[in-house]
């Protein structure tokens, strides 16, 4: 059928050429690898030569997606894949074998609190309004995975509202919490890509104790703010106790290795009311902070 509308594409779409090209006759030359859509050639694609290609393509499918989803701005929230949820904290400890297992389950135990704390904070972040172009904002945004990231996506889960997850492949098997919104579960290959879009719209970000990730992840964050290659925001680190014994910040400052007002671009705090009061303060002067500060016509259940 012929498209008469004055402003419709005189081409096919890519789709309608993938179709067409299924329908080909099996010949040897149709049946060679060279004859394929160069995007629809798995192989190809997958050349080290393609590595840029993969860039790109890592770069836009989230971001048209979050985009088509009307999601403006995120809360990020870092942490630990291994702290347990309190209700799962006594058979972690029961499955400990060993005094030095014993002693480890212990202190993993003791962060479950963190696990709800990461809940509320997440849902006080979903009960934002929409702006007025109908816009999402401080939409919860974690790693997709277990521990932390579960409860800051269960968190929105439980009020009803949508969260996203970025997840990497990696070499043993691992998948998606089941609280991300199935259709804002992204996985990555690249770690560089999936940092990159933690932070392209992160307008606050909460850092949980953890490990080499949360580290890798924390530290590239207060990197770039330290070095004006982004602007500041609220970046807020959980449990003081936990991270001056993990990491001396006076110490790099004594040093001479980081500037004594570079300890000003985080903050310590210990509860979800703690960390959005910050929020809300910091934008207090932007459109973002009558949003973070605006209370929800109707409590939900998640934030009594």
């Amino acid at each position: 059928m012929t498209d008469k509308t004055p402003n419709g594409s005189r081409f096919h779409k890519a789709s309608e050429d993938a179709r067409f090209a299924a329908q080909n006759l099996p010949t040897p030359q149709t049946d060679s690898p060279a004859y394929r859509l160069a995007f629809q050639d798995t192989e190809f694609l997958l050349r080290d030569d393609l590595r840029p290609v993969r860039f790109q393509l890592e770069l836009l499918k989230p971001e048209l997606l979050l985009d088509e989803a009307n999601i403006a701005s995120m809360l990020v929230i870092y942490g630990s894949a291994r702290i347990p949820s309190p209700e799962h904290a006594q058979v972690l400890l029961d499955a400990a074998k060993t005094p030095e297992e014993s002693r480890v389950a212990e202190r993993l135990a003791a962060k479950s609190r963190y696990y709800d704390e990461a809940m509320r904070l997440a849902a006080r972040a979903s009960a934002v309004p929409v702006d007025s172009r109908g816009k999402r904002h401080f939409v919860v945004c974690s790693g997709g995975g277990p521990s932390i990231m579960e409860a800051a996506n269960r968190g929105a889960w439980e009020c009803g509202k949508e969260s996203i997850g970025l997840n990497i492949v990696l070499p043993h098997e691992q998948a998606p919490n089941r609280y991300v919104t199935p259709s804002l579960s992204f996985q990555f290959h690249y770690f560089a890509l999936r940092k990159m879009h933690f932070l392209l719209r992160a307008r606050a970000v909460a850092v949980f104790p953890g490990g080499f990730g949360t580290f890798d992840e924390m530290f590239e964050l207060l990197t770039l703010v330290q070095t004006g290659k982004m602007k500041a925001m609220p970046i807020l680190l959980f449990g003081r106790e936990f991270w001056n014994r993990v990491v001396d910040f006076d110490a790099l400052a004594d040093e001479g290795v980081i500037n004594r007002r570079d300890l000003d671009l985080f903050h310590f705090v210990e509860t979800a009311e703690e960390a959005w009061a910050h929020i809300v303060a910091f934008w207090k002067d932007d459109a973002l902070g009558a949003l973070a500060a605006a209370e929800p016509t109707v409590v939900p259940d998640c934030l009594r």
